[in-house]
């Protein structure tokens, strides 16, 4: 990698304001999914060494916590300050490690960047509330309150801007973190953790581990220190978090699977649309949990929305993230890809009219696909696909679209566009789903909550609601 600053890329664990090596010095090895090269390693820490960092959590917590709140937005805004000076090195370490375009990686940067400076804006707004009380000579004060020592379990599609999100709100708050990254992209978090060192983050603070997914996530489970887990990942491990949580009674935030619609009604600015279809779907080479997973087009209109589409999806360019104009990366890994073929051939053998692309790999390159025809009952519509494919479903009626992208277990995203003010507000208060886009397919920002419903999770991250995820409620009778 080429760097302005080689010491951003990290190859130790950080807790406790020291840089470590596993004990026992096994490590993990890291590779690039665009050629496979090596990376680089990091520890795989035992569950003993995890929880001495999570211990050394505990001990921080305790100045931490009645550190003003003005000290600590001050710090959080000059980790967002660092993250930006080291925009470009930032950036080259995610394309690396994960495979997205550098354009991307770097709009990742400022994203997480943005997480820390509204998190530390808002650090000193931790308000609470007095109450009139029942009787004379009494009053009643409700008081929020860090919740504790956190732990944080992130993904590989954004690993530095979901980890960002977790650690601002939670030091906003008062709370110490660990935090554990996914093996296939951990440079992200250490750099992360170099940056918030030099902000003036104080030891114990925010800690990163790496090792064995299961191993750590029982610690955090099992651990009584840890009052509270915030996990961005699939739904089937969310549900072991939850199961494995509950003896300790383990505060969580699950932000779990997606399995997105977007609708297009017959009203639609169809340009508009397909704009929007074309960055939700294909930012990251699909790998991201609120892409459109299933695309319901209306009848009257289907097949110049496909035709748009054909003609947008083949203007996209396949290659090393680092290559100039490549505008879709690498899948993360052959279990990715193996996920795209299945879903691919499951569409095909169903009855799928192809359109473009062609379903074969390259290593842990493919074309982009763009399918029409599709149908309810394939695969693609119940499983989230992870990939650049985008299968088309046709639809008569409002009811019928409402009815097929609610067919889901899933409830993390919606979108659809629609010119209709009143078809937006019946069709807005029927999505079964945390959050909706109208119009619109650039949902997350620092200052929404962002979060899903049934089986796409619980809890909110961004906005004050994210800060209130990290925080518990005191009331106070006073006599």
């Amino acid at each position: 990698m080429k760097l302005q600053n080689p010491e951003l890329l990290q190859q130790a664990n950080y807790w406790d304001g020291l840089w470590r090596q596993s004990n026992s010095g096994e490590t993990i090895e890291v590779k690039n999914p665009a050629n496979n090269a090596l990376v680089g390693k990091v520890p795989r820490m035992s569950r003993a060494e995890v929880a001495s960092a999570i211990q050394a959590a505990e001990r921080a917590l305790i100045s931490w916590r009645q550190e003003t709140a003005q000290k600590r937005g001050q710090i959080l805004c000059a980790w967002a300050d660092l993250l930006l000076q080291h925009q470009d090195d930032l950036a080259e370490i995610l394309t690396t490690e994960q495979g997205k375009p550098l354009a991307e990686a770097k709009g990742e940067v400022r994203y997480a960047a943005s997480y820390l400076q509204w998190f530390g804006e808002e650090a000193p707004r931790n308000y609470g509330d007095t109450i009139p009380a029942a009787k004379p000579g009494q009053k009643i004060l409700v008081q929020k309150q860090p919740i504790g020592v956190c732990g944080a379990i992130t993904p590989w599609n954004f690993p530095i801007a979901m980890l960002a999100r977790k650690v601002a709100a939670a030091l906003a708050a008062g709370c110490t973190m660990v935090a554990k990254p996914a093996e296939l992209t951990p440079f992200s978090a250490l750099a992360l953790a170099l940056l918030g060192e030099r902000a003036g983050v104080p030891a114990g603070v925010f800690n990163v581990v790496t090792g064995d997914s299961a191993a750590i996530g029982d610690e955090f489970t099992e651990n009584p220190i840890i009052k509270k887990i915030s996990f961005t990942g699939s739904t089937r491990v969310g549900k072991l978090l939850q199961q494995k949580s509950a003896t300790n009674l383990t505060k969580l935030s699950l932000e779990l699977g997606g399995n997105a619609p977007l609708i297009v009604f017959d009203d639609a600015d169809l340009t508009l649309a397909v704009e929007g279809i074309m960055a939700a779907k294909f930012r990251n080479a699909g790998q991201t949990c609120v892409c459109i997973n299933r695309l319901l087009v209306q009848q009257s209109v289907y097949d110049e929305v496909m035709q748009k589409l054909k003609t947008a999806v083949e203007s996209l360019i396949v290659g090393d993230g680092h290559d100039e104009g490549v505008t879709i990366g690498p899948l993360i890994n052959q279990s990715a890809v193996e996920k795209f073929q299945r879903h691919y051939d499951d569409a095909i053998e169903h009855g799928a009219e192809l359109l473009c692309g062609d379903g074969k790999a390259d290593g842990n390159f493919v074309k982009p696909v763009l399918m029409a025809n599709g149908k309810p009952n394939m695969i693609f519509a119940h499983e989230e696909t992870f990939a650049p494919l985008l299968i088309a479903i046709p639809f008569a009626t409002e009811e019928e679209a409402i009815r097929i992208a609610n067919d889901t277990p899933y409830g993390l995203a919606a979108y659809f566009y629609s010119k209709d003010i009143s078809r937006v507000m019946r069709v807005t208060d029927a999505l079964e789903c945390g959050m909706v886009g109208v119009n619109e397919t650039a949902i997350s920002n620092a200052t929404a909550p962002f979060g899903g419903i049934k089986w796409s999770g619980y809890g909110r991250e961004g906005s004050k609601y994210g800060m209130d995820e990290y925080l518990q409620v005191k009331y106070v009778l006073l006599g």
